[in-house]
């Protein structure tokens, strides 16, 4: 499945490096997200670059998921595509 990077995982003061959130195409619900708690993510970079991560759990209730990757994403990844396994 495609699925998109949308931001890191934030607080007000705080930025989690290795945490993004994801939004997985044609989901919408939190009930949905959830279905894909422990699947793994993998994001490739335009020069063959690739980090693997894994979903931990839905984010808020619009279906977004919460994905923690083994070393952080570039700034660059952000809008990016990643593909769900």
């Amino acid at each position: 499945m495609k699925a998109k990077v949308i931001q890191f995982r934030r607080g007000r003061k705080t930025v989690h490096k290795r945490h993004f959130l994801i939004e997985i195409e044609g989901i919408s619900k939190r009930q949905e997200a959830e279905k894909f708690v422990g699947k793994e993510v993998v994001w490739k970079s335009s020069a063959g670059k690739i980090i693997k991560g894994k979903i931990s759990s839905a984010h808020g209730n619009k279906g977004v998921v919460r994905a923690i990757f083994e070393k952080g994403l570039p700034g660059q990844a952000v809008t990016t595509e990643v593909e769900l396994k």
